[in-house]
């Protein structure tokens, strides 16, 4: 059943039967480096999964911000593990990297978005490997991407991915796809008001593009945040760096419940409660 634990924990104590105390386990979340290889080289991921729940659940390929697969994207995963779906943080540039510095981080990121049939290569062998765990339902996939990633979702989106939805967290609005696609799935974009590195012009024109190709898009703004704000070291990196990100503890969790949202419906399973 997908995510037995927390269900079977929300319907207990949505049961009035007289019972006066309840003894359950909550999950048991269990991650594993996996190692693929994409247009030549070797990745390395990471799957997330609740070792408890029993059948095949819905997967979630998780996309990096641009400082790539760190402890922050791995969270992610843990978190949405630890609710009945089986998560694949994806390594979007190869052999782990990860960047300290923002000049690294950027040259990452455009290197991987300036050669859009390689990116897309590199996410669908990701894909196919979770798509291959023997615990997923491959039927019901979803991606979600922060920032750099939420611009390698949409991109996804544009180019058609077998996906039920995408959302994407103060993501990159830029276009990379040449002959963008229909998307048979829903579109979420959750940006914040004040971020200044995403132009309001790029997104009416994603939206814009969406409408064309007749996919159903959402774009919630979030007032006073800026970019980075589901990530709480957002304010560490904007004082070092001198960069225009900050952490936004309101927009960070309704954004989540609205992803969570997303899915319960698409996904057709019971509401689990935000984290």
């Amino acid at each position: 059943m997908f995510a037995q634990s927390v269900l079977s924990a929300g319907q207990a104590l949505a049961a009035d039967d007289g019972t006066l105390v309840d003894r359950l386990e909550g999950p048991q979340v269990v991650t594993e480096v996996v190692t693929y290889r994409a247009n030549g080289e070797e990745h390395v991921g990471l799957i997330a999964r609740d070792a408890k729940a029993k059948g095949r659940r819905p997967g979630i390929l998780l996309v990096h911000e641009w400082w790539g697969l760190n402890s922050y994207a791995r969270k992610r995963a843990e978190q949405l593990a630890g609710l009945g779906y089986v998560v694949m943080a994806v390594d979007m540039y190869g052999e782990g990297r990860t960047a300290e510095h923002p000049e690294d981080a950027k040259a990452f990121s455009s290197a991987v978005m300036s050669d859009w049939p390689k990116a897309e290569s590199s996410f669908n062998s990701a894909l196919a490997v979770l798509r291959s765990r023997p615990e997923v339902d491959g039927d019901r996939l979803a991606a979600i991407g922060y920032c750099f990633g939420g611009g390698v979702v949409l991109n996804m989106a544009l180019s058609g991915a077998p996906l039920k939805a995408v959302v994407s967290f103060h993501g990159s609005p830029g276009i990379a796809v040449e002959n963008p696609e229909p998307f048979a799935g829903r579109v979420v974009i959750q940006n914040g008001e004040a971020d200044s590195l995403v132009s309001q012009q790029g997104l009416d024109t994603l939206l814009s593009t969406f409408e064309s190709l007749g996919t159903r898009t959402t774009l919630i703004q979030y007032p006073g945040a800026k970019h980075a704000f589901t990530n709480p070291e957002s304010d560490a990196k904007a004082a070092r760096y001198d960069l225009p990100l900050g952490y936004d503890a309101s927009a960070d969790a309704a954004s989540w419940q609205v992803m969570l949202n997303l899915f319960n419906g698409v996904f057709k399973s019971p509401k689990n409660p935000a984290p």
